[in-house]
Order: C-alpha cells, then structure tokens, then sequence
C-alpha cells in the first residue's frame, strides 16, 4: 500500500519524481524504486514524506484512509 500511497500523494502535489527528490534530497533514481516498490523506503524517508505532506505515517502506510494530522 506504501508505494501507491506515495505517488498519490505526489501527483496531489502536482510534482514530478524529480522535483520531490530533490525535495527530500535524493537521487530521482532512488525515489523511483521507492514509488515503483523496487526498493523499501527507510523510514526516515517515511518520516520526511509524512511531514512533508502532513500526512501521518499510517496514512502512508496503509494502516488509515485519513490524511490529515490532528
């Protein structure tokens, strides 16, 4: 469920792969393989994504279907 909940969130966003890696300050390489499920996400990458979007990390994991923080 990570992988799908990721680039949802990034096309929301309306950036391209690239953009969000250099965001979060990576190769667009390897945030492809962590979108395409190729590669695990660490989770501090997790962490940076969740705060990025304010999501919580259960949203990004699948765990809750709601987005925002409280």
């Amino acid at each position: 469920m990570v992988y799908p909940r990721i680039r949802k969130l990034r096309e929301e966003a309306d950036l391209s792969q690239r953009e969000l890696a250099e965001i979060i300050h990576m190769h667009k390489t390897t945030y492809t393989r962590y979108e395409t499920g190729e590669r695990e996400i660490p989770f501090n990458i997790a962490i940076l994504l969740a705060q990025y979007y304010k999501v919580s990390l259960d949203y990004i994991a699948g765990l809750t279907d709601v987005k925002n923080i409280k």
